[in-house]
C-alpha cells in the first residue's frame, strides 16, 4: 500500500484511511489523548478519547515514547477547532512499529546550540528530524533539478568523471593519496581536466554534479574535505563574460524554481522570502574592487592578488546597498591567484572570475586557454613539471574549440540562502579533517 503523505491529507476528509510517521508529541490527559505525528511533508493530530472501547488503544498510546514510529488506521475529519491544520484522525487501530528509546542523544530542537555541534554530527540520523533540514536537502533537490532542466534544455550533457586519478590535478596541492594495487593515486579535487577533456571531444556544453575531495586541514565554518562540486564547461566562447552570462542564467532559474517549489514553507520558518534576482549580477574587477572596499570601509585586505574572507563580506555589502543584488561576479583576477590554465588577456590578468553570494564566494570561473604552446608556458611559469601533465597536454594537441566553465560550491550557496552559520549544518554527512564518521 503507498503510504499517504500527511501533506495530501485534505483530499480524504471523511474517509477511513491508514497513515504511518514518527511521535512528534504526545498529551496524556484525564479524558482524552493526542497524539501528533510527523513524517516529512507535515503534521497531524490523532485523538483518542479515554473509555472502555478504546481500552486498547489507550494503553498503547500510554506505552508510546516520542520520536517511535506508528502506524495509524482510522477516520479523518476536518476540525475547524483544531490549531493543527483544522483536521483531526479518530484512530480505529493504531500499530507501534518501532519503539523509541526514552532518553535522546541530542534536543532536537535545540538546533542552534553551537556546543554541542559534535554530539550533533554523531547523532546525524536524529539532528535532520526537523522541518528546517528538511527544507534544507529539499531545496537541494530542487537546485540542482533545476540547473539540470536549464543546461538539458541548452543541449548541455551530463557527464560523470572519474575520482580515482593517476596524477594528482591542478598541479598536486592538496590531494589525498591513496593505494591502488601497490602503486599510489589520487583522490580527484574536480572535474576540471575531465571537462575540458570533453571539450576537445566536440561534446560543445557538459556539466557535472558529483564529490570532489580537499586534503585541506582546515576547520572553518565553509571547509569541508569531501563535498559536492557543480561543474559546467560550454564551447565556442568568446570570453569569460559568455561563461558568467551561463551562470547568471542558472542561477536565476535555481531561484525561481525554490521560490515557486518552497517560497511559502521557506518564509514560515525562517521568518524571510526567497529573493529572486531581477536585475543583471553586477560585474566588478577586482582591481576596482579592492578600491571599493579600502574607500568605502577602510579595509585593506591580507591578500594582494585575492580577497580574504572579510573582504568578500564587504564587496558583498556594496553590491547589496548599492547595487542592489545578492549576487556579485568580481572578474579579472591576477594571474598569481589563478591556476595555469586560465587564459590572460592582453593585460596580463586572467579571463577569470568568481561569483559571490550574500558575503562568500560560491564560484570561480574562467575562459581556459586551449592553445597548447601557450598552456604549457603557463604551466612552467606556475612551476608545474610539463611531464606530470602528459594526459591532459594530449587533449590539445588535435583541434580543441575555445571554451571556459565554472564550477559552483552547493553547500556554500545553501549556507547562505538558509543563513546558517556552518557547511556541516546543510551537508548530509560532513566530512573534515577529524570526522570521518558516521
Amino acid at each position: 500500500m503507498q503510504k499517504l503523505y500527511f501533506k495530501d491529507l485534505a483530499n480524504f476528509y471523511g474517509k477511513e484511511i491508514e497513515v504511518s510517521g514518527f511521535v512528534d508529541k504526545i498529551r496524556d490527559l484525564q479524558y482524552v489523548q493526542f497524539l501528533i505525528l510527523r513524517d516529512s511533508s507535515g503534521k497531524l493530530q490523532i485523538t483518542i478519547e479515554k473509555n472502555e472501547e478504546n481500552q486498547e488503544l489507550n494503553a498503547i498510546v500510554s506505552s508510546i515514547v516520542k520520536e517511535s514510529t506508528v502506524k495509524v488506521k482510522g477516520l479523518l475529519l476536518e476540525a475547524p477547532k483544531v490549531k493543527l491544520r483544522g483536521m483531526e484522525m479518530i484512530p480505529t487501530a493504531i500499530q507501534v512499529t518501532s519503539l523509541s528509546e526514552e532518553e535522546l542523544p541530542i534536543d532536537i530542537l535545540d538546533y542552534n546550540n553551537k556546543s554541542n555541534q559534535d554530539l550533533r554530527l554523531d547523532n546525524r540520523f536524529l539532528d535532520l528530524r526537523t522541518e528546517r533540514n528538511y527544507l534544507i536537502f529539499k531545496a537541494q533537490t530542487l537546485a540542482e533539478m533545476a540547473m539540470r532542466e536549464y543546461w538539458i534544455k541548452n543541449n548541455f550533457i551530463e557527464i560523470h568523471s572519474p575520482k580515482i586519478l593517476g596524477t594528482a590535478s591542478e598541479g598536486g596541492a592538496e590531494v589525498f593519496k591513496m593505494d591502488y594495487f601497490g602503486k599510489t593515486v589520487f583522490l580527484a579535487q574536480s572535474p576540471q581536466f575531465y571537462k575540458q577533456m570533453a571539450m576537445s571531444s566536440g561534446f560543445n556544453n557538459v556539466f557535472e554534479i558529483g564529490p570532489v575531495f580537499r586534503a585541506e586541514n582546515s576547520h572553518t565554518a565553509y571547509h569541508a574535505t569531501e563535498f559536492t562540486s557543480v561543474d559546467a564547461e560550454m564551447s565556442w566562447i568568446d570570453s569569460h563574460h559568455d561563461v558568467m552570462d551561463l551562470e547568471e542564467a542558472v542561477m536565476k532559474n535555481v531561484m525561481s524554481s525554490l521560490k515557486e517549489s518552497i517560497g511559502e514553507d521557506f518564509e514560515k520558518i525562517f521568518k524571510k522570502p526567497i529573493v529572486v534576482p531581477e536585475t543583471d549580477f553586477p560585474r566588478i574587477p577586482f582591481a576596482e574592487a579592492k578600491t571599493i572596499i579600502q574607500e568605502n570601509y577602510k579595509y585593506i585586505g591580507e591578500k594582494e592578488y585575492d580577497f580574504d574572507r572579510k573582504e568578500e563580506e564587504l564587496i558583498c555589502l556594496y553590491a547589496r546597498k548599492k547595487l542592489n543584488s545578492d549576487f556579485v561576479f568580481i572578474i579579472d583576477y591576477p594571474f598569481e591567484a589563478r591556476p595555469f590554465y586560465h587564459m590572460l588577456d592582453k593585460r596580463g590578468l586572467t579571463k577569470s572570475f568568481d561569483l559571490l553570494y550574500r558575503g562568500i564566494e560560491i564560484t570561480t570561473g574562467a575562459q581556459r586557454e586551449h592553445r597548447i604552446d601557450i598552456l604549457k608556458k603557463q604551466a612552467e611559469i606556475k612551476e608545474i613539471p610539463l611531464e606530470s601533465l602528459d594526459f591532459y597536454f594530449n587533449f590539445f594537441k588535435y583541434g580543441v574549440p575555445p571554451h571556459g566553465g565554472y564550477g559552483f560550491g552547493l553547500g556554500r550557496f545553501l549556507m547562505k540562502l538558509f543563513d546558517v552559520d556552518n557547511i556541516r549544518d546543510v551537508t548530509f554527512l560532513y566530512r573534515g579533517p577529524n570526522r570521518v564518521n558516521p
